[in-house]
């Protein structure tokens, strides 16, 4: 039997979506492979996967405008030999991993992972064929997800405008295709909306507004409570699902803020929720931070999309894609 190994780093929540939605769809209609995922960065050094995922969240969350700086500058040609030689050192681990386990396919979600395992290949530590999917939408070079690109096999993007870019920086044609993102089966699906509006106990001649607060990298807190408490008090004429994530103590910010204001609106608020797609399938409206994952899930659903404080670069681009192609706005005055 032949295996994949679906690699990812889990410095922010899509990277580790995407690998999961590709083991579902590879398992349902390629029985005859082996496929398991795997945590790059964790696997190498736990200590170094805490810290840089950690960091990347504080400063994405407190202050984005700080990363938009670093990621400026790693586009630069000195970071970018920075970043290739820490690769080279992480990769020698990986290395020994690979050459046990000797996966037929190695299918990344994050460039971290790209990078480390062309290097290996490169120096012939690896046969395995390499294939990297970018989780993102705009137009920009994209200098980290292609590095050592020459001893990748197959780039996925998510549409053709990144294939044309790719292309004119001198990568192979025939190995890009415009794929799309990766998304789980369950945004493709029809829900009776009447039903789970019941459920929720919410009311079906209402627009109903998906409100994302939590997750891995949410909003930061003041910035969501304030959203939050502005949907409550200034639009009585919609419902609202709010969902927390993880996040408990914002959870009980949302519920103070809807006892401290009593309106006859209707407001659900829930915690961690796999039923994502069921509730975006009733929802007229999505507020998010734009990330790649949730921005395609929502697209797929037919979903229109307010996005709000994106990360700087990757985040902007997004942004700039989506209003682009009328998919969404950018809300730029919070309060």
């Amino acid at each position: 039997m032949k295996k994949i190994m679906l690699a990812y780093a889990s410095f922010g929540g899509g990277h580790l979506s995407a690998a999961k939605n590709l083991k579902e769809f590879i398992e349902k209609n390629y029985p005859e492979y082996e496929v398991f995922l795997f945590d790059c960065m964790k696997y190498i050094n736990r200590v170094i996967d805490k810290v840089c995922g950690s960091t990347y969240s504080r400063i994405t969350t407190d202050i984005p405008w700080f990363w938009g700086k670093i990621y400026y500058h790693t586009q630069e040609p000195i970071f970018q030999k920075i970043l290739s030689l820490s690769n080279k050192i992480l990769s020698y681990k990986l290395g020994r991993l690979l050459k046990e386990s000797k996966p037929d396919i190695i299918i990344s979600t994050h460039f971290f992972v790209s990078h480390m395992c062309s290097i290996l290949k490169q120096k012939g530590k690896i046969q395995s064929k390499l294939a990297t999917v970018i989780t993102d939408f705009g137009e920009d070079p994209y200098n980290e997800w292609t590095s050592n690109h020459e001893f990748i096999d197959f780039i996925f993007v998510a549409h053709k405008e990144i294939k044309n870019k790719l292309i004119e920086k001198g990568i192979d044609e025939h190995k890009i295709f415009d794929t799309g993102i990766p998304v789980s089966d369950k945004f493709l699906k029809p829900y009776p909306k009447t039903q789970i509006l019941a459920e929720l106990g919410l009311n079906e001649n209402k627009k109903t507004v998906l409100f994302f607060g939590g997750g891995e990298l949410g909003l930061g807190k003041s910035k969501t409570l304030t959203i939050f408490e502005n949907l409550v008090k200034n639009f009585s004429n919609i419902q609202i699902i709010a969902i927390s994530g993880k996040n408990e103590s914002l959870k009980n910010h949302f519920e103070k803020i809807v006892q401290e204001n009593h309106k006859n609106q209707m407001v659900k608020i829930l915690g961690f929720t796999d039923k994502v797609a069921e509730f975006m399938a009733i929802s007229d409206l999505v507020i998010t931070k734009p990330g790649g994952l949730t921005s395609t899930e929502a697209l797929v659903m037919n979903l229109p999309i307010l996005a709000i404080n994106p990360i700087p670069r990757s985040g902007r681009r997004k942004c700039q894609f989506f209003r682009k192609k009328w998919c969404s706005y950018l809300a730029k005055k919070i309060g």
